[in-house]
């Protein structure tokens, strides 16, 4: 018995280091959508996003669950080279939906790109939305995210800027920034643009 607990002992540590070196590997090599914090809350922060471009597919589903799963599956699809190029494009992070009741499921482009260069996708339902530069204001969460979680970080969101006196759009976003299979260092976000 003791040996069994040693032997699983040892197998849980690989499996945290081999996902420890995963993350600072693959994650330090992942474009990102650029912004800059403009100022630091307690529980959120303000930031100015770059314009950027996107490629979006929407959705009938308003819930996270099934929103995520499908149109993950449709925008993983094109970049991994199901396009009229069979070019593949990397990933970037995080992916992004909006919070509303027919969502839209966003990868940002990689920089190198512009609407122009991009190869035509099979899927008609994917389309190129160029995201203007924006404020906002972002709360963040980590673990696995559900609506339960998105809708009360949204909540807690809401509240710390009323009691800060910023006025916000209804324009609110999920970001989700890891692989489902990674399990350290999970990162989620809810954002808003702000007036």
């Amino acid at each position: 018995m003791k040996t069994i607990l040693i032997i699983l002992g040892a197998l849980g540590l690989i499996f945290v280091i081999v996902q420890v070196i995963y993350y600072y590997k693959i994650q330090s090599n992942i474009e990102t959508y650029p912004y800059e914090v403009v100022k630091d809350y307690d529980t959120f922060e303000i930031r100015n996003y770059e314009a950027s471009l996107f490629t979006s597919v929407k959705l009938n589903e308003g819930n996270y669950k099934e929103t995520s799963s499908k149109g993950f599956s449709v925008l993983a699809g094109y970049i991994f080279g199901d396009n009229k190029k069979n070019e593949k494009i990397a990933m970037t992070s995080p992916v992004a939906m909006t919070i509303e009741d027919n969502s839209t499921m966003m990868f940002m482009v990689p920089g190198k790109f512009n609407k122009e260069d991009l190869p035509e996708p099979t899927n008609n339902a994917i389309t190129f939305k160029e995201m203007p530069a924006k404020k906002v204001a972002a709360i963040t969460f980590g673990g696995w995210a559900n609506d339960e979680k998105i809708n009360e970080y949204k909540e807690k969101l809401v509240a710390a800027l009323k009691a800060s006196n910023i006025k916000h759009t209804n324009n609110f976003y999920f970001f989700g920034y890891n692989a489902p299979f990674e399990i350290i260092k999970r990162k989620n976000e809810v954002i808003v643009e702000l007036e």
